[in-house]
């Protein structure tokens, strides 16, 4: 196997890109955005225009690098819930809709505790288990003719070859589904009558069968093209590391969200009510998490096209003492109920001063996340921030540890994928941050911490004075 089609859909965007094993690398690349069609009877993501574009995506990808395999990642917080035929029994729901927060408290009496899950209680439709029963309460006819439950990679595996499995990775990325010690689904499956529905578990390094000869034909693919079971994002960005690197370290994997995975982390008791969580690995290995929406709160702040920030801006921030405290998006990340707040108005900022703060901002969330889950050894960042001086040259200032950074792309989540097939070729084009990081910086990192410690007191106090009085 030398070349390898990976269908890679994350939460803004979705790619298919053509992996060559030998050089471990990229070699064409195809996109498109995710959108969510905002319809009845929910906001739903739009496979049908995915599954259009993967298939042009590798008719083209073939014609000019023909592909011997195929292998799939995706987001997590999303299952498709199929009907016999293999249709969709209820539309794909967008996990940022809050309708299953409407039944928040009667799914808090039915789903397992943080410490059979290690996936902690969240909002709108990030736990799995909470999509599931709104779906099933809300529209029982529908979900009465549901015949299977796939995890979201899964589902393209079942477009492609017709076969249902599920898979480790995503199923133990807070789902409330899956106890990761013992490696079994959780007691809210066989509670809520689930447990005949989920179709077969398999490891993502799996071959589940081959493109279906329909789809050989419609995209000149030849017949027996192995596809491969599927991995969850954040995972696929890990693994090449776990092939390469030994513990401890951690991988900070960046994009709408920024996820932190910490391998041979310092034991430590996870907050369930910060974001932190049990990752499974593409070994089958629970791995402590946690996670905000970074690239998220980079695009509300400064948009698309931010403006290149110079070592001088870094400093005239640092040096001005300008700030914002957490958070933003709320509702999620170590800080999920305080508000964002900016120490100075961010109307007087330079364009590239703003980028600085909020780059100081986002590192210094990074650093906090990792704290919480007992992270140890360099630090690996992956994705858009492995290109960003302030954030890395912060995030050394902040935890004192080694930061390497994946600048060039070699790893992410494509490749990751991809090595699912062959991980014999891998290798991580990370190298250390080497700019300097003045003791100012670090200054920067706990003022910061005591801000946002006072920030979020009060926050706490607004959002929930009765448990205060008492």
């Amino acid at each position: 196997m030398r070349i390898v089609g990976v269908i890679d859909i994350g939460k803004t965007n979705a790619k298919v890109a053509a992996v060559d094993l030998d050089r471990f690398e990229e070699i064409a690349v195809r996109k498109t955005a995710n959108g969510v069609v905002r319809s009845d009877p929910y906001p739903h993501f739009d496979v049908d225009h995915l599954w259009a574009f993967v298939l042009d995506s590798l008719k083209a990808l073939n014609a000019e690098y023909p592909l011997q395999a195929i292998s799939i990642t995706t987001h997590g917080a999303t299952a498709v819930v199929l009907d016999q035929a293999g249709g969709l029994a209820l539309p794909v729901l967008d996990y940022e809709f809050g309708g299953p927060d409407i039944l928040s408290e009667a799914y808090e009496r039915v789903r397992p505790p943080f410490t059979e899950t290690g996936s902690a209680r969240l909002p709108m439709g990030l736990n799995v288990g909470a999509q599931l029963f709104w779906q099933q309460q809300t529209f029982p006819d529908a979900f009465a003719r549901v015949a299977t439950i796939l995890t979201y990679a899964q589902y393209w595996t079942f477009r492609l070859t017709g076969v249902r499995v599920n898979e480790l990775t995503s199923l133990g990325c807070h789902t409330d589904l899956w106890n990761p010690r013992a490696g079994t689904f959780s007691t809210l499956v066989d509670s809520q009558g689930w447990g005949q529905l989920f179709a077969p578990v398999r490891r993502a390094d799996e071959i589940v069968g081959a493109l279906l000869p329909e789809l050989c034909a419609a995209t000149g693919i030849p017949e027996g093209i192995p596809v491969y079971c599927g991995i969850h994002d954040s995972n696929a960005s890990l693994l090449p590391h776990l092939l390469t690197r030994k513990a401890p370290f951690s991988v900070v994997s960046t994009g709408t969200w920024v996820v932190m995975l910490a391998v041979g982390a310092a034991k430590v008791t996870l907050d369930e009510h910060r974001d932190t969580l049990i990752n499974v690995n593409a070994l089958g290995d629970p791995v402590p998490s946690a996670r905000f929406m970074g690239g998220r709160a980079f695009s509300l702040l400064l948009g698309d096209n931010p403006t290149p920030t110079l070592f001088e801006d870094e400093q005239a921030i640092i040096a001005a003492g300008h700030m914002l405290l957490p958070s933003l998006p709320e509702g999620s990340g170590p800080f999920p109920s305080a508000k964002a707040r900016w120490t100075v108005d961010e109307e007087t900022l330079t364009p590239a001063g703003k980028v600085a703060a909020v780059s100081f901002h986002l590192a210094l969330m990074t650093a906090t996340c990792l704290d919480l889950i007992g992270a140890r050894g360099d630090i690996v960042v992956e994705g858009p921030f492995a290109a960003n001086a302030a954030y890395l040259r912060m995030l050394q200032a902040a935890t004192g540890r080694p930061v390497l950074a994946d600048s060039q792309n070699v790893t992410g989540t494509s490749l990751g994928a991809a090595s699912l097939v062959d991980g014999s070729h891998v290798r991580t084009g990370v190298q250390a941050f080497d700019g300097a990081v003045p003791q100012s910086f670090a200054r920067y990192a706990e003022d910061w911490r005591s801000l946002t410690k006072d920030h979020c007191k009060m926050a706490q106090a607004i959002s929930y004075p009765e448990i205060l009085e008492e």
